[in-house]
């Protein structure tokens, strides 16, 4: 099959499934305000409305994608095209392809275990749990979008759920936190609106249709400045250094539920979007651009996983390995080749689930000690075994333990750059060795951590807690069950994409290497 028609071809479908998926979680969170509060007995009722509309909208999710979808295919399945606002262009686009299929499902079932792990949660119940549903919409609608301007306003709506779920459920320093992280967001997304909005007056037609816009493959220099504009605006979502300061505080502030969202869900929308905009619709570009990338990717793993030693912070030392883990995405996509690409895919789905098992474990001995302080833990593994047994397990998915998805993942992209045979051998052995030192530094600062909060010492003010309750052991399992299963058997998370990976890479090789290339790092 042509490169660009596997790119652009729509298998559309009668019954507007992406539709329901989308809007299901957004019409729980308009009921949810309407719920009569009963401030003395504190009813559940929220929660568990919340919780069921999730558990159907994953399913429903499962239905559509197992009965209807063909991995197969690399084009674009059960498209739906609606105009909306004619007047401007904007049409409710919505479609599915390998690079969105694995990440709708991933961040419904991140946020259905964020609300299950929200269980605790008492105060202003409607509103926390209307939020988590309006951000479950808006995240599944930048996945599935095919209309520029419907992409940025779910990319901006996402945004005030969790702003405000920082900014009240946070903790002591939350809305510093929350604010930071809505003027990072908010400002990148203005370059992100440009870049987009350049693109659709380019050509001879005004069109918002993203893949129209792929087929115009602009270059030189506008093309450079829109990428540029995309790299950034996706960029601080990702995060890629120096843009990635929020995401320590947002983490350290935000309570356990809200870092599985924003681990396991947000970053990806970076990742995505990185794939979908700069690598699909510029590919010309992005491989005069790759190798740039690929120093970004580097000085985010190194970078990272030095910040990480420098946290005294649970939450903040996992964020930064957060921000090392996202380089090995950046390595991926720079390397323009299948095998890459596929190594970015697969780490983003990766980390999403060993990033939100290692939040909900943490968030899970916060709880019982009400301390994130690793001066103030020790011996929590003696009165916490079962939890002490999550964590470490989370931790040696993260490290890229064989037999763990983390594993898989790095060692595809590793193998993504060795291949490449346009950079020069000089570029693709210093990138494996400088990449291979944060292999290295990743497992000393997350086994310390280990070792100095449940071991040593015990603390006696620790002394009487208990361990993880059943609820939380099936959280905990549902997480890290997937990243052994991907870790001994990959094919069942790659034979999602890998179609969807193999045209975009075909595309790029269809473009032919760019002859302009101011860093030569290319042959």
């Amino acid at each position: 099959m042509d490169a660009n028609l596997s790119l652009t071809t729509a298998y559309q479908s009668s019954f507007p499934w992406l539709s329901l998926i989308v809007l299901l979680p957004g019409a729980g969170a308009l009921v949810l305000p309407f719920l009569p509060a009963d401030k003395n007995t504190g009813s559940n009722l929220p929660r568990n409305l919340a919780f069921s509309l999730l558990i159907a909208d994953f399913l429903l999710m499962i239905v559509a994608f197992s009965r209807l979808f063909d991995p197969l295919e690399g084009g674009l399945q059960l498209t739906e095209r609606i105009s909306w606002v004619p007047f401007i262009g904007l049409e409710w686009s919505l479609g599915v392809d390998g690079l969105s299929l694995p990440l709708v499902l991933l961040s419904g079932l991140i946020t259905l275990l964020s609300v299950a792990a929200s269980w605790n949660i008492k105060s202003k119940q409607r509103l926390y749990f209307s939020l988590i549903l309006v951000q479950a919409s808006a995240q599944a609608l930048v996945f599935l979008s095919q209309d520029f301007l419907l992409f940025f306003l779910a990319w901006e709506l996402e945004l005030v759920p969790v702003y405000l779920l920082i900014a009240i459920w946070g903790g002591k320093r939350r809305l510093y936190a929350a604010t930071k992280f809505i003027l990072y967001t908010a400002l990148a997304s203005l370059l992100i609106l440009i870049s987009g909005l350049a693109l659709a007056l380019s050509g001879d037609i005004y069109t918002l249709n993203l893949t129209e816009l792929t087929q115009r493959s602009p270059n030189g220099s506008f093309g450079i400045l829109c990428y540029l504009g995309f790299l950034i605006g996706f960029g601080v979502k990702l995060p890629i250094f120096p843009l990635h300061t929020w995401l320590p505080d947002a983490h350290g502030e935000a309570n356990a539920p809200v870092s599985m969202i924003l681990a396991g869900v947000l970053l990806k929308m970076g990742g995505y979007a990185l794939l979908r905009f700069n690598v699909q619709m510029l590919p010309e570009v992005h491989q005069q651009l790759a190798p740039a990338l690929i120093i970004i990717g580097i000085v985010n793993i190194i970078y990272g996983a030095l910040n990480a030693f420098a946290q005294d912070n649970v939450k903040r030392r996992i964020a930064c390995s957060s921000v090392s883990h996202m380089g090995f995405v950046l390595l991926g996509i720079g390397a323009i080749d299948a095998l890459g690409i596929s190594g970015a895919m697969l780490q983003m789905i990766s980390h999403g689930l060993i990033a939100a098992a290692m939040f909900f474990v943490t968030g899970s001995f916060y709880e019982r000690t009400n301390t994130l302080s690793i001066p103030n833990m020790g011996g929590l593994a003696k009165i916490l075994p079962i939890t002490f047994a999550f964590f470490l397990a989370s931790s040696l998915a993260s490290l890229a333990l064989p037999g763990m998805s983390g594993f898989v993942s790095e060692i595809t992209v590793f193998l993504g750059i060795t291949s490449q045979q346009e950079f020069t051998s000089i570029f693709r052995a210093t990138t494996i060795f400088i990449a291979a030192i944060g292999l290295v530094l990743t497992p000393v600062y997350l086994l310390s951590m280990c070792r100095r909060v449940f071991f040593g010492p015990r603390i006696p003010a620790l002394a009487t807690v208990n361990d993880m309750n059943t609820r939380e052991l099936t959280i905990g399992l549902t997480l890290l069950i997937p990243t052994l299963v991907i870790g001994f058997w990959p094919r069942i998370a790659i034979d999602l994409y890998e179609a969807s990976t193999n045209a975009l890479a075909s595309n790029l090789i269809s473009h032919g290497l760019a002859t302009f290339n101011p860093i030569l790092f290319i042959k």
